[in-house]
């Protein structure tokens, strides 16, 4: 097609649309240097950019993975660690990067397409050009620090993930997948023995070898001025003209001119076993080759298949193996796109004696699917289901085009004949098509009669205690031949190269670079409609309280519509938790497995659960019940369903149906329990889960769901459930009636639609709700109200100080985590809100002061602050760590430097703090559904102005830095001050000693603890004449020298950023 003019040197290879979704696509390519772009150009608020390279390399040093630190350390006109960072922080965006087997891709988050705009050349530098210094390796990759252990944050980060199960089943399959001339065998991530011995130079070699322009991709999704991109990156590629190799220099595209994988000769079983103390349960996982991942009619038929096979509770194998047999927790499936494709199938939560049995009976299903004619009704309903979701994904997630494009440029053809797929859905008409015998074909050919890899994953506690062990050794004897004076010498060189990598930017640098306008952010607008109940907040003037008002009146149910342009129509239905009894609390993780899994009585007939499950399918895009943190109230719940509009009151209907005509089955609660028990070991072995869970333990009541949702409450009080499922059903059944009774009550519910309500897509919007009124019983005089969290605090919680530090050694774990607790604010509108939200972010912010002082010196992969502004609590914590204890120092004396005039506070970094806020908004309404949850969050949750976030950003923009250090005085400091805080640590064993000594010298009282000192049964006791042996082999992990104590939880608490 030529270029787009005389002067800029990018040909336009395409423009095509999605007829699915309103995005049009649009492929360029340098006629310069080879490189392409792909643009997908869709509304919002949010740009977001994927600059992507082929990545293969032939061994496990790691160097795909350090590049994508490496390169934010500076580049050949940039030459300072932070800058792209600070740069993109002042233009309301973001970086981040990640390394997958084939590929890394590093990626820039703006509000706005100026900020996207300002940031691009300078990324694209530090990609092309960077500096790659021997001391930013040193810190980056690894070194040894003055105490003779290793450390560097890509070393720490490998350091935590090397010994998981997850990690050594993967790279045990890809050593039998692959042979040793294919890159999809190594660990591109790094094997720590390899990047140990990692040389600057082989990491330079590799970048000078994959990280040329006609290697890679720039992908943006958004509001894109497409005259302005073609310009930026036409004037980039002159600058480094000289840097790069000329387009017709002999270059081996990755992955596609390379050797390819031979057919499997026989189906390999092979056992890997995982350091663990608890040796009950294992994993499994199988791998299969299987089509082209570019060839579209054959993958959209595996995503069908596997759909069909386990897509749901219905689906065949999980069916039989979950659900009849319960000989896993649940049946996984996935596929990596590749050349040719690995199909996997993952039966989790498996009992370690059974293990070889489950790996048999997965295959044997398999195959007698393939002998027997397939139920052809379901699986046409699978591929309309699919296509649904599809369009929902296209509607509601730049990803879904930011990931098929990634896979085209990897491995498809460079022409765009690939990337045309993505305009239609055209491969689902043609599958549609296939007779029962072609899709059983289809199946024998990929799955079911082809050879595989299985990888059975077996918990042992001997390897656990040998790889301490040998851990201790090795780090012994190296500081026995460094000895005193040559661990000196390793800390001044670390020392050293920190030095060098500190170089201050001068603020004259980043104000080159102007704060941009906010002009070219778009936010999505939702407007606000409410009908019942929900009126007495108010109601606005506006096109959609016109629709409900002149809509037939109906129920008095407390509904509030958000008017948004979307295709679907997504239901809410927000369920109190609060007015429960205690004692019944740790049922509701059971009653929610269950909600939408159970038979049911329709016409006075009963239903199975295979066809309740079936016809939900067929009705819906999707429905779950969630936690309520999704719209930050932790004490309820929430009842989901996406449907087309025609379905709105069939999606009604159903919310009704399962609410009140469900039937709590013994046999279907039974296998809900057992599914929880069999992933309880997974959630143990997950050192932040388990911090984050002893945390609340010690500081929130144990009324509040955080408290009684915990992996350790579900490890006693399930056990005791089963036994009255078994020995004395009608009693347990009696309980979760009443938690019916208890809930569904017209004074506790809230619902949430958001739909096209302006344009009248929503058929009947308010009266389609009485038949869900009228079974819920009188109609409410009020509602019940929001609980704060603030409220759910015990009185530890309230006033942290007096339990000091808890240390819990994990034998899963090679690092440490830890939470840090304070008080905190209680009310969104506190006059201190402004200063602690700046000062929280100026902190935060990458490449500054916490960045520099923790990750920056690899004493912890990150760092951050959890907070809810109503919460009453503040949080500090840190991800994975080889000293947590040093971690938190450091960002105790980081902060306190800023606090008392020591360090000075750097005017572009709160610029890019004031920035992060706003990007934060943007974040908040970046979709049509997020907007308007976000409408309700504000509004209802929490009783706050429609204009709240404006009026905030107008205070946060009029912070001074004194404000600032006011905010870190007052409310960050004391949470690293023993006496007004307390910390929890999940930690290697090798470690308890070490960091019980460094928090002592800190100043905290300590206390080592087990994770089975963290149980708690609420009151439920064994049935009558049953032996209490549920606490089983959790006693084994306890020591000797363990103390009391409390419990702990299965997730990070609401509202929390993360890094």
């Amino acid at each position: 097609m030529g270029s787009q003019d005389s002067g800029i040197r990018f040909r336009k290879i395409q423009t095509f649309e999605t007829d699915y979704a309103p995005t049009t696509i649009t492929q360029y390519e340098s006629e310069r240097s080879g490189m392409q772009v792909v643009v997908a150009d869709r509304k919002g608020p949010k740009v977001n950019g994927y600059f992507t390279l082929a990545t293969e390399i032939f061994d496990d040093s790691g160097a795909p993975h350090t590049l994508e630190h490496l390169v934010f350390m500076g580049s050949k006109s940039y030459q300072y660690k932070g800058l792209l960072d600070k740069l993109a922080s002042r233009a309301y965006g973001n970086t981040n990067a990640w390394t997958a087997v084939d590929h890394t891709a590093y990626t820039l988050e703006t509000a706005g397409w100026e900020g996207f705009a300002q940031t691009l050349p300078v990324y694209l530098e530090h990609l092309i050009v960077p500096t790659i210094t021997d001391a930013a390796c040193l810190t980056e990759v690894h070194h040894i620090d003055g105490e003779g252990n290793d450390a560097g944050v890509v070393y720490s980060e490998m350091q935590a993930v090397q010994h998981t199960s997850s990690e050594l089943m993967d790279i045990k399959a890809r050593r039998l997948l692959y042979p040793e001339n294919v890159g999809f065998r190594y660990e591109t991530g790094g094997m720590m023995e390899a990047l140990r011995v990692l040389t600057p130079e082989k990491i330079r070699d590799f970048h000078r070898t994959m990280y040329q322009p006609r290697n890679m991709c720039i992908i943006i999704a958004g509001e894109v001025d497409h005259e302005n991109l073609l310009q930026i990156l036409d004037t980039f590629e002159q600058s480094i003209e000289a840097d790069i190799p000329p387009v017709d220099a002999p270059f081996r595209r990755p992955w596609i001119d390379s050797a390819q994988p031979p057919p499997l000769k026989e189906t390999v079983v092979e056992t890997v076993e995982f350091p663990e103390e608890d040796e009950s349960v294992g994993d499994i996982v199988v791998g299969f080759f299987g089509p082209s991942a570019v060839d579209i009619v054959n993958m959209t038929a595996v995503n069908v298949l596997l759909t069909y096979l386990c897509g749901s509770s219905v689906a065949i194998l999980e069916n039989v193996i979950v659900e009849k047999e319960e000989l896993a927790s649940s049946v996984t499936y996935w596929w990596d796109a590749r050349p040719n494709t690995v199909i996997w199938f993952s039966p989790t939560g498996v009992a370690t004696e059974k293990l070889e049995f489950v790996e048999k009976r997965l295959i044997s299903l398999l195959k007698e699917v393939a002998s027997k004619p397939l139920d052809m009704a379901y699986m046409n309903e699978c591929i309309q289901r699919e296509q649904r979701q599809i369009k929902a994904q296209a509607e509601e997630h730049e990803s879904f085009y930011s990931t098929n494009i990634i896979t085209d440029y990897l491995f498809g053809a460079r022409d765009g004949s690939t990337l045309k797929d993505l305009a239609t859905l055209r491969e689902y008409e043609i599958i549609e098509k296939w007779t029962d015998e072609q899709w059983r074909e289809f199946l024998r050919k990929w799955i079911s009669d082809a050879h595989h890899v299985s990888i059975l994953g077996k918990p042992s506690l001997a390897l656990a205690n040998k790889q301490k062990a040998d851990e201790i050794a090795r780090v012994e004897k190296r500081k026995e031949g460094l000895g005193p004076e040559g661990l000196e010498k390793l800390k001044q060189k670390v020392d050293q190269a920190k030095k060098q990598n500190e170089v201050e930017i001068p603020a004259s640098v980043l104000g080159r670079w102007p704060v941009p306008s906010t002009d070219s952010i778009h936010f999505i607008e939702s407007r606000t409609a409410r009908s019942g109940l929900a009126r007495k907040l108010g109601v606005r003037e506006n096109s959609a309280q016109k629709q409900i008002d002149d809509a037939l009146p109906g129920s008095p149910l407390f509904v509030q519509f958000e008017d948004v342009p979307t295709n679907f129509v997504y239901i809410n239905v927000h369920v109190g938790t609060h007015k429960l009894p205690v004692k019944y609390k740790p049922l509701l993780s059971l009653f929610s497995d269950n909600f939408f899994n159970t038979p049911i009585i329709k016409d006075g007939q009963r239903v199975s659960f295979e066809k309740v499950v079936m016809e939900l399918e067929k009705d819906t895009v999707s429905y779950s019940l969630d936690g309520g943190t999704k719209v930050g109230d932790s004490e309820s719940f929430l009842i989901r369903m996406q449907v087309e509009p025609n379905k709105y009151s069939t999606a009604i209907e159903w919310i009704r149906t399962m609410m009140f005509d469900s039937i709590f089955d013994v046999t279907r609660l039974k296998a809900s329990v057992s599914k929880q028990l069999a992933d309880i070991p997974e959630s143990k072995r997950d050192g932040r889960v388990m911090a984050n869970e002893i945390e609340i333990a010690l500081h929130n009541e144990r009324s509040s769901m955080l408290a009684a949702k915990r992996t350790l409450v579900k490890a006693t009080y399930l056990r005791r459930l089963k036994k009255f499922l078994e020995k004395d059903p009608d009693t347990a059944i009696s309980w979760f009636e009443e938690v019916r009774k208890t809930l569904f009550t017209s004074d506790n519910i809230r619902v949430l639609v958001t739909a096209d309500v302006t344009n009248a897509k929503v058929p009947e919007p308010v009266k389609a709700w009485d038949i869900l009124s009228r079974s819920l019983g009188a109609p409410p005089n009020d509602i019940q109200p929001i609980v704060k969290s603030f409220t759910l605090l015990n009185a530890e919680g309230r006033e942290p100080g007096s339990v000091g530090a808890t240390i819990v050694p994990m034998t899963t774990i090679d690092s440490s985590f830890s939470v840090s607790s304070g008080k905190g604010l209680t009310s969104f509108n506190d006059p201190s809100v402004p200063a602690l939200l700046v000062a929280v972010q100026y902190l935060e912010t990458v490449e500054g002061t916490l960045w520099n002082a923790v990750r920056g010196n690899g004493l912890a992969y990150g760092v951050y602050f959890a907070k809810e502004l109503d919460g009453g609590y503040l949080h500090f914590k840190v991800y994975r760590s080889p000293s947590a204890s040093k971690a938190i120092v450091a960002a105790r004396d980081a902060i306190a430097a800023l606090v008392n005039g020591t360090v000075e506070f750097e005017i572009p970094m709160i610029e890019g703090a004031i920035s992060q806020l706003v990007m934060g908004m943007a974040e908040e309404q970046a979709t049509m559904s997020t907007a308007a949850l976000q409408n309700y969050v504000t509004g209802v949750i929490r009783g706050l102005d429609p204009d709240y976030n404006n009026r905030m950003l107008a205070k946060v923009r009029a912070v001074t830095i004194d404000d600032i250090k006011e905010a870190m005085k007052t409310w960050l400091l004391p949470i690293f001050e023993p006496g007004r805080s307390n910390i929890v640590v999940c930690c290697a064993q090798i470690m308890v000693e070490k960091l019980e000594k460094e928090f002592q010298e800190m100043g905290y009282k300590t206390q080592i603890k087990q994770l089975s000192d963290f149980h708690d049964d609420y009151g439920l006791q064994s049935p009558e004449g049953e032996e209490d042996d549920d606490q089983g082999d959790e006693e084994e992990e306890e020591d000797d020298d363990s103390d009391s104590g409390d419990e702990d939880s299965d997730g990070d608490e609401s509202m929390e950023s993360d890094d």
